[in-house]
């Protein structure tokens, strides 16, 4: 059966029965209605059930790769941007959701100047106080001050203002159907939170770190925006705190893979409390799938001294899709494009820091 939503053409097919992965748990409850005006004509809002697909191949991921690697030994290094965002264009163009495909609108010259502000507004401090401890001639206690802000620069703020920074750029330059997402956290209440959080972690000895881990995905995703429509998140650290513990207690005996479970069971936590406007995003990844995924990467790396990382890279993308899916009722037609201005800034420093995310 098939239910056509939108204008464009999209479909959401309801996959077969006896295609759907074996169910783990009740579906979760739709999250609270949202105040919006009601359907023309009393048309009900369309119930998507449907999953991301990914349409790329190892083998084009490769060629890109290989003409990148050419220009940037050729050009010293000036290349990296255009390289990175031809595959970065590559991935989002073919990523899909419903028949519909995502695009990529960062350029080249944006993550130039962004790199360069980011090396004059954050890294030439750094480059300062490690010249201050260990080369200028200057009393011991200010070397110490320098040796101890260098860390502290780093983990409390860098880290923090490169996450949202990057969130926010790739989120600007990134659409589906024509529409722009967004994100709109002040990177300033962000690092209120991941300072905190890293001295309560630090504090309980690690305990603290699934509150922690919750409220940095709450912020991350509660001012995350399609067009107008809001994402939301509603975990809370409590859910994980059990998983955590075990893992904590089982960590010897098993050698560390309990870990593998726990990140399974950190990714479902994170998706399955992760809305769109009256829709709910579902995860159903395992811990054993996750493991296989894992071995198999590290195999065709070791295998190959590194050339299967497009290979590689394309089995991530496909592996989070096939786990993960969208249920509840979604009103696109209500959606509609509210552009917001963005810097590359923060994204020239994730990409010091090796921060940020990406699909894969």
């Amino acid at each position: 059966m098939e239910q056509r939503v939108g204008s464009t053409g999209s479909y959401f097919r309801k996959p077969a029965l006896s295609t759907a992965p074996p169910p783990r748990a009740p579906l979760p409850p739709l999250p609270p209605a949202r105040e919006s005006a009601p359907p023309p004509d009393g048309v009900p809002t369309p119930i998507v059930r449907q999953r991301p697909t990914f349409h790329g191949t190892g083998g084009t991921l490769f060629g890109l790769h290989v003409v990148n690697v050419l220009f940037i030994l050729l050009t010293l290094g000036i290349y990296y941007f255009w390289g990175k965002t031809r595959i970065r264009r590559y991935i989002f163009g073919q990523s899909a959701f419903g028949a519909d495909r995502f695009a990529y609108h960062g350029t080249a010259h944006e993550l130039l100047l962004g790199f360069a502000k980011a090396f004059v507004l954050f890294i030439v401090p750094i480059v300062f106080l490690i010249a201050v401890r260990d080369v200028l001639d200057v009393g011991r206690t200010i070397k110490e001050v320098a040796a101890l802000s260098i860390p502290i620069l780093l983990n409390l703020m860098f880290i923090p203002v490169a996450l949202v920074g990057a969130r926010r750029y790739r989120l600007g330059r990134t659409s589906w159907r024509g529409i722009r997402f967004s994100f709109r956290g002040p990177a300033l209440d962000f690092v209120k939170i991941f300072f905190k959080g890293s001295f309560l972690t630090g504090l309980t000895f690690g305990l603290y770190y699934p509150f922690f881990a919750a409220r940095r995905q709450a912020f991350m995703i509660s001012h995350s925006y399609f067009g107008n429509e809001r994402f939301g998140f509603d975990g809370r650290g409590r859910e994980l705190l059990g998983p955590y513990l075990l893992s904590i207690l089982l960590t010897l005996p098993t050698l560390g893979l309990c870990w593998v479970w726990f990140f399974a069971r950190r990714r479902r936590f994170f998706w399955d409390h992760t809305t769109l406007g009256g829709a709910r995003f579902i995860s159903t990844v395992t811990g054993g799938a996750l493991l296989g995924l894992w071995l198999v990467n590290a195999a065709l790396l070791v295998g190959t001294v590194g050339l299967a990382w497009p290979w590689v890279r394309v089995r991530n993308i496909n592996f989070a899709f096939r786990y993960l899916e969208l249920y509840g009722p979604l009103d696109l037609e209500r959606i509609q494009q509210q552009a917001q201005e963005t810097s590359a800034t923060g994204e020239g420093l994730a990409g010091f820091l090796d921060t940020g995310f990406d699909l894969g």
